[in-house]
């Protein structure tokens, strides 16, 4: 009868106590819910914080032309001449969301686009931001 205790008593002690899948997939399907309710009113933020990219660029490109100014007497038509080399986008395997050029640019005034190359909340409307000789960008079309 010892035998049988002690046999008993060794089966028990190497169980461990685990999952089973069908709860871990329960478990899963619940996350994923979640999420998909928690993601439309996430897309906004997602979209605000990527706008921060060209807003800092066109910053940089606004600096850019207004040294330009002082030297040349004249705001310049072509990116390469202030110095300003666009990052590369995602199309070709960057890191950068958005396009840049210069729109219109004379002795007195410029205007220059950051048109988004990604649609961030898949509505089919593409973010545009804008700057000029004033050096606050402008939000032109909101994603």
């Amino acid at each position: 009868m010892t035998a049988k205790l002690f046999q008993n008593i060794h089966i028990k002690s190497n169980k461990v106590a685990a999952y089973n899948l069908q709860e871990v997939l329960i478990v899963l399907v619940i996350i994923g819910i979640l999420l998909l309710l928690a993601l439309p009113n996430l897309m906004p933020l997602i979209s605000k914080a990527k706008s921060i990219e060209a807003q800092t660029q066109l910053k940089y490109i606004y600096n850019s032309q207004t040294s330009y100014r002082y030297m040349y007497s004249k705001f310049s038509n072509d990116l390469n001449e202030i110095d300003f080399s666009p990052p590369k986008t995602v199309k070709e395997d960057g890191t950068s969301n958005y396009v840049y050029e210069i729109v219109n640019a004379n002795n007195n005034s410029f205007k220059v686009r950051a048109t988004a190359i990604t649609d961030f909340d898949g509505d089919g409307i593409f973010n545009v931001w804008e700057i000029d000789e004033n050096g606050n960008p402008k939000q032109i079309v909101k994603d």
